[in-house]
């Protein structure tokens, strides 16, 4: 190791397995050149979110001449010369702490021997700065990378001079503070604030659930931040593969990975680009590279079979599982928990009328999230999690305005065409305008089975079911209220509580002659 590699390595978190200290603690000279370090990196963070009332302040000010340029150039080198000493004293105090030695030794040979999975199991004592993580998976290494992907992002439009300044201005906007604002876990400030509860996580991953940090590398090299929990020969649950995605301010550390864990079943959780140890930026096209190669991964690396995997999505997340689900069809089901069907609505009614136009270009452009869109090009299982205190994409949480809503009535009015007349959806509005409870009715439940049996057994399982041309009004409105109880649970909950494991439930799927008929 020279003095080079002290300085430049990256900061060291935590030791796994280590009781006596709950993070890795520095010594003297680490500590205060890390210190400093650390607080010039939050100096620029915040002045590069404030840039524009900085130069503002600045332009008024006429510091933009030659006398106070001098200064500003003094000023710079200054920082400099600072920035090399806090250096120096780091590389000093690293080579100085034989934790720090042993783990840059590690390290450089994790490095040097990528693929010997010994030598970083070794290196999966220590929690450090992902960037420097060796890659464990690249998908463009697997066959499957070149396959043809439907790609859902943007909406192609004609562009016409009158909207060119609406067209450059949702440009500004989505590529400085829009996209922000709709993924804030991206900010870095926000992450600096949750650093040591993100350390925590994970450590509670790791010690306790026994899980292995992975680094993947994407199509179009992003570096995607993922940890995996096997179950496997543990439990009946642990063959099947739940795949979470989180929300916009959701991190695996401390996110959704929990509800299926303590149902013993295997999970793989991972970061939206740019967020935690995720390199990129969330936009739409680098979220569904970063989806892909995490299911790559758990099938091409970790060894399950796409029917074996469920994937799970939370709120935002719940757009990176549909699009996993509509390019992996062969998948188990899919989880969907208080997600909405397009993030345009939620954005007009948080801007001002008068950007109502620049909104609709910039979401429709650059961040164009529809999630029912992707779901009528999906056919396999699912199921739908509704909260009904929901704040954010209810209005006053009033659960008649959730997303969600619409994202159900969509699905089934594709799927059951026959069924969801207008005087049906109309019924499921008015269902859906309060919180559902089920209420046990045995006898029309095994009633819309056998019809759907019957029906199964003469034309298939595929969607568009046909079922219902001939059905009277009363029948219909039996079997809708069927389908909703199938796909669809209410929960008493706010946005960001954690779900509780009976709420995961393995989505329902059309029956066949192997259905049992028992009802509890």
């Amino acid at each position: 190791m020279t003095f080079l590699n002290y300085i430049f390595s990256p900061r060291l978190f935590k030791v796994y397995g280590d009781a006596s200290q709950k993070f890795y603690e520095p010594g003297g000279l680490e500590k205060w050149g890390d210190q400093i370090i650390y607080s010039l990196s939050m100096m620029w963070n915040i002045s590069f979110y404030t840039s524009p009332l900085i130069l503002t302040f600045l332009i008024r000010r006429g510091c933009f001449v030659a006398e106070s340029i001098t200064s500003f150039a003094k000023i710079s080198a200054g920082i400099s010369l600072i920035v090399v000493i806090s250096l120096c004293m780091r590389g000093i105090g690293r080579s100085q702490s034989k934790v720090y030695t042993k783990f840059a030794k590690s390290l450089e040979a994790a490095k040097a021997n990528s693929k010997n999975e010994e030598i970083k199991n070794e290196l999966r004592l220590f929690d450090f700065e992902f960037k420097d993580w060796p890659v464990d998976f690249s998908v463009k290494e697997h066959n499957d990378a070149k396959k043809p992907r439907q790609v859902i992002a943007a909406r192609s439009r004609p562009y016409w001079i009158s909207s060119l300044p609406c067209e450059i201005a949702a440009y500004i906007a989505i590529h400085t503070f829009g996209l922000r604002m709709i993924y804030p876990g991206s900010v870095k400030l926000i992450q600096n604030y949750l650093h040591p509860m993100l350390v925590e996580g994970r450590a509670k991953l790791i010690e306790n659930g026994h899980a292995k940090r992975y680094k993947l590398l994407t199509r179009d090299d992003n570096e995607v931040d993922s940890i995996f929990v096997d179950k496997r020969g543990i439990s009946a649950n642990g063959k099947t593969l739940v795949i979470c995605s989180e929300g916009n301010a959701g991190f695996y550390e401390i996110g959704i990975m929990f509800t299926p864990m303590n149902l013993n079943y295997s999970v793989l959780g991972w970061n939206h680009p740019g967020f935690g140890g995720s390199t990129g930026k969330p936009f739409p096209d680098q979220d569904q590279n970063a989806m892909d190669a995490v299911v790559q991964f758990a099938i091409n690396k970790l060894g399950f079979q796409p029917e074996n995997i469920l994937l799970f999505g939370w709120s935002i997340g719940g757009y990176s599982t549909l699009w996993a689900a509509t390019q992996y069809p062969d998948n188990k089901g899919v989880i969907v928990d208080a997600t909405f069907d397009d993030v345009l609505h939620l954005a007009l009614p948080r801007m001002p009328q008068s950007l109502t136009g620049i909104v609709r270009i910039a979401i429709r452009q650059y961040v164009n999230l529809h999630n029912s869109e992707l779901l009528s090009k999906y056919n396999g299982p699912i199921f739908m999690i509704r909260r009904t205190e929901d704040e954010v994409i209810s209005e006053n949480m009033d659960v008649s305005t959730n997303r969600g809503n619409n994202l159900l009535i969509n699905m089934l009015k594709q799927r059951f065409p026959n069924i969801f007349k207008t005087e049906q959806v109309n019924l499921v509005n008015k269902m859906l305008s309060r919180p559902i409870e089920k209420t046990t009715d045995n006898s029309t439940d095994q009633l819309c089975l056998s019809l759907l049996l019957s029906y199964v057994s003469e034309n298939g399982k595929s969607y568009p079911v046909e079922i219902g041309e001939n059905y009277t009004e009363a029948q219909r409105n039996q079997m809708a209220e069927y389908l909703v109880y199938k796909h669809f649970m209410d929960y008493k909950s706010s946005h960001c509580t954690p779900l509780p494991v009976e709420y995961f439930q393995t989505p329902w799927t059309l029956p066949d002659e192997d259905t049992d008929f028992v009802f509890t």
